[in-house]
C-alpha cells in the first residue's frame, strides 16, 4: 500500500479509539468496602443489605441498602424507603429502635440507616425484616426472615426505669476502641408501645468505666454523656488506659435530675445495674 494512503487510515483508527475511550463510563462499585448480609426479593426487585461484617448482631447495626431491578439488573437511583424489623415471640411480637432510611452521601444507588436489635434467640432466629419502598410513584414491599446473632459483649440493654417506662440504650462508638480518650456515643430510646421507640432527648447519662479484672480501677478524664441535637445521640469522653475488658457503668438521669436507673460504683457495689461492655 502506498504510504500516502496509509497515514489517513491510521489517523481515522486512532481517532476512533480515542473517542471510544473518552465515551466509556468507568464502572464504580459503590459497596466495595461492604459485605452483603442478605437479599430480600419480590417479583420485581431484589433488596440487598450490607454492612462491614456481613452479619446482623444484637446492638447497633448500620445498614447499607441497594434495590436491584430483577429484569434489567440495574440499581435504582431514586427511591424512598422505610423498614419494619419484627421479633416474633411465643405470645406476642415487637419491633425495635430504628432510623429513617436516607440516600448515602456521594452514592448514586446506596441508601442507609440503622437498626438496634435488643434481643435474639439463641440460634439467631425470631426476626423478620420488611422493606417498603416507592419508585416513580409505585409502592412495593419485600419481606423475609433474617438472622440476628448474639453479640459477645453487652452492647445494648433494655430496662425499666423508676418512672415505669421502658428504655433501650445501645453502644455506637467507639467501634474500634484504643488506648486514648475515645468519643463515646450511645443511643437512648423509649418504648412507647411494641412498635414505636422514639429517641429520648435532653437526659444525662453518667459514666464510670471500670476494669473488673484489674481491681475494678477506673480512668481519668472521662465525661458524662449529653444529648446532641444534630445526630440525636448522646456523646461523652471515654478514657481507656489499657487494653482488656471494660464495664461502662452508667446512670440515667432525667431532665429533673432524677436517677431513673443505675447506681454509683463503690467499695461495696462493684457494678451499676445499668451498664455496657467492651473489650479490645
Amino acid at each position: 500500500m502506498n504510504f500516502k494512503y496509509l497515514l489517513p487510515i491510521l489517523s481515522i483508527a486512532i481517532f476512533a479509539i480515542s473517542c471510544s475511550t473518552d465515551n466509556e463510563t468507568p464502572i464504580i462499585n459503590e459497596v466495595e468496602d461492604l459485605i452483603k448480609i442478605q437479599e430480600i426479593a419480590n417479583t420485581t426487585h431484589t433488596i440487598e443489605l450490607f454492612n462491614t461484617t456481613g452479619d446482623f448482631k444484637t446492638g447497633y447495626n448500620n445498614v447499607s441498602i441497594r434495590i436491584k431491578d430483577n429484569e434489567t439488573s440495574s440499581y435504582i437511583k431514586n427511591a424512598t424507603l422505610s423498614w419494619m424489623p419484627m421479633m416474633q415471640m411465643p405470645t406476642m411480637q415487637h419491633s425495635c429502635p430504628k432510623s429513617e432510611i436516607t440516600k448515602t452521601i456521594d452514592k448514586e444507588t446506596v441508601y442507609q440507616g440503622f437498626i438496634i436489635y435488643q434481643m435474639t434467640n439463641a440460634d439467631g432466629s425470631g426476626w423478620s425484616l420488611t422493606i417498603n419502598y416507592n419508585i416513580d410513584g409505585t409502592d412495593y414491599t419485600a419481606s423475609n426472615t433474617i438472622t440476628v446473632l448474639q453479640s459477645e459483649k453487652q452492647n445494648t440493654t433494655s430496662f425499666m426505669g423508676s418512672d415505669d417506662s421502658r428504655y433501650i440504650i445501645a453502644l455506637i462508638e467507639p467501634s474500634e476502641p484504643k488506648i486514648a480518650i475515645n468519643n463515646l456515643k450511645v443511643g437512648l430510646f423509649k418504648m412507647e408501645n411494641m412498635m414505636t421507640f422514639p429517641v429520648v432527648e435532653d437526659y444525662t447519662i453518667t459514666l464510670d468505666p471500670r476494669m473488673p479484672g484489674m481491681g475494678n480501677h477506673s480512668s481519668p478524664n472521662n465525661t458524662d454523656l449529653s444529648y446532641n441535637k444534630e445526630d440525636h445521640m448522646y456523646h461523652g469522653d471515654l478514657s481507656l488506659t489499657m487494653t482488656g475488658y471494660w464495664v461502662l457503668n452508667l446512670k440515667l438521669v432525667n431532665k429533673h435530675d432524677e436517677v431513673l436507673k443505675g447506681e454509683d460504683v463503690t467499695d461495696t457495689n462493684e457494678k451499676s445495674s445499668l451498664y455496657l461492655e467492651l473489650e479490645f
